[in-house]
């Protein structure tokens, strides 16, 4: 196993969960309850996340195969998941409907602010450009570090500020926007590389 590639998914990886735009969040379902009911909630949130994420690193590839797309072509969709993330990040605009308030907090929190879809897109192209065990380490490592985070919000958003919060979250924004661009046109390469043949036929059949 590569340790640069691991290093490098388990940074994409936490800048896609990105558990510092979901503290404020956090802390507003956590108010008023006391230390270690808000331990539990960061402790329940991380889990159900790690099952989700787990469940689409196995299975992401067969779910794939099932309905007929090409990893290339989930690279194209997943780039725009990434870069409509990154939007709702950097200009703070709400492009995704609102998750139901019905239901635990915590399950709120787990997913789809957590686990949402940017993190499986990325968990399924990790899996399958860098291989199973790779993408587990490095999404374990991931929310690991989410989980302290979270556990310790309401003292990280003491020391830190809001306003602060706001702006590496809008930076993290833009990472998030980068790797969407590069998705984009590594699937949209790959697949003309892939159709060159169809694609050539079709243009000469137009003229």
């Amino acid at each position: 196993m590569d340790l640069a590639i691991i290093v490098s998914m388990t940074i994409s990886l936490f800048l896609i969960l990105d558990p510092f735009a979901s503290l404020p969040m956090f802390i507003s379902v956590t108010d008023g309850l006391d230390e270690k009911t808000i331990r539990s909630y960061a402790n329940y949130s991380v889990l159900v996340a790690a099952i989700l994420l787990l469940v689409f690193l196995f299975f992401g590839e067969d779910l794939m195969g099932l309905f007929g797309v090409t990893m290339d072509t989930f690279r194209v969709a997943g780039g725009i998941i990434f870069l409509m993330m990154a939007i709702e990040l950097v200009f703070g605009m709400k492009l995704t409907k609102q998750g139901s308030s019905k239901g635990a907090a915590w399950a709120i929190i787990a997913s789809p602010v957590l686990t949402g879809p940017g993190v499986i897109t990325a968990a399924i192209i990790f899996s399958s450009e860098n291989g199973l065990i790779p993408a587990v380490i490095a999404s374990v490592v991931a929310l690991l570090v989410t989980w302290v985070i979270l556990r310790m919000s309401s003292r990280i958003m003491h020391v830190v500020g809001e306003q602060a919060m706001g702006i590496c979250t809008k930076i993290i924004g833009l990472f998030i926007a980068a790797m969407g661009v590069q998705s984009i046109f590594t699937g949209t390469l790959n697949w003309f590389q892939a159709n060159i043949d169809t694609v050539t036929n079709a243009v000469m059949m137009v003229l």
